[in-house]
C-alpha cells in the first residue's frame, strides 16, 4: 500500500512516516511545503513531494497521484491567526478531499480534534472556536463523500514515549495520548477494514491498540 501523507513535516505526520516505511508492505509519499525538508524523508526511503496546501486542488491531486490512501495530518499550529486555520485545517482539507476524488483514489484517514460536535463549538473559547469550526466542517465535508473514511479524535497531544495502549471510543473521557501512539492507531486503522466509515476519540487507556481497533 502506498500512503500519501498529508502534514508529513508535522509532528504526528514524521512519526507516522517513519512507522510506514518500517512496516512490510507499506510505502510512504510525503507531502511537504519546502525543498529543505525533504531530507529527513528521503534518508527513511520516503518520497517527498512539494506542494502548498494553500495551493489549488489540482495541484494537490499531482500528490495524491499514484496512491492507495491518503492521510491528512495537517494543522495551522498553534502560533497561526484565524486565517490560517481556515486556509489549512479548514479549506487544505476539503482540497485534499476533492483531490483524492479526483484521483480515484478511495480510503481516507482523517486527523481530527477531540470533539467537532457543534456542542464543542458552542463551549470553545473565543480563540479556541474558529479551529474547531474549521474541523467540524472538514470532518462533515469528509462524511459527505463516497470514500471510505476514517475519523480519528485524538485527545491532547504529547510528545511522551508511546505506550501503545489506548481507550477507544465514540465517546470517551477527555485525556492525553502520546503523538506516537496516535501514528500507530493512523497505521493500524489504514491497514483495518473495521476502521471504514467510523469516527472515533482516543486518549491512553489500558488496551492494546490493535485490540482497541479490532473492537470497533
Amino acid at each position: 500500500m502506498n500512503v500519501l501523507v498529508v502534514g508529513a513535516n508535522g509532528q504526528i505526520g514524521k512519526q507516522l512516516v517513519a512507522k510506514i516505511q518500517h512496516r512490510n508492505g507499506l510505502q510512504a509519499k510525503a507531502m511537504i511545503r519546502k525543498q529543505e525538508q525533504s531530507s529527513y524523508f528521503k534518508e527513511l526511503g520516503a518520497e517527498p513531494i512539494i506542494v502548498d496546501l494553500e495551493d489549488d486542488v489540482k495541484a494537490i491531486e499531482r500528490a495524491v497521484h499514484g496512491v492507495d490512501a491518503v492521510v491528512f495530518t495537517a494543522g495551522s499550529g498553534p502560533n497561526t491567526g484565524k486565517d490560517k486555520t481556515i486556509l489549512i485545517d479548514l479549506d487544505g482539507a476539503v482540497k485534499t478531499i476533492e483531490a483524492t476524488k479526483l484521483a480515484g483514489v478511495k480510503r481516507f484517514v482523517m486527523v481530527s480534534s477531540f470533539d467537532t460536535t457543534r456542542e464543542a463549538i458552542q463551549a470553545s473559547s473565543p480563540s479556541f472556536s474558529p479551529y474547531v469550526v474549521a474541523k467540524h466542517y472538514a470532518d462533515e465535508w469528509l462524511k459527505r463523500t463516497e470514500l471510505a473514511y476514517t475519523i480519528i479524535h485524538p485527545g491532547r497531544l504529547t510528545n511522551d514515549i508511546g505506550v501503545g495502549r489506548v481507550e477507544i471510543g465514540e465517546k470517551v473521557e477527555r485525556g492525553e495520548i502520546p503523538r506516537e501512539d496516535v501514528a500507530e492507531v493512523i497505521l493500524q486503522s489504514l491497514q483495518n477494514k473495521k476502521t471504514i466509515g467510523k469516527e472515533f476519540q482516543i486518549v491512553t487507556g489500558s488496551q492494546p491498540i490493535n485490540e482497541a481497533i479490532d473492537s470497533l
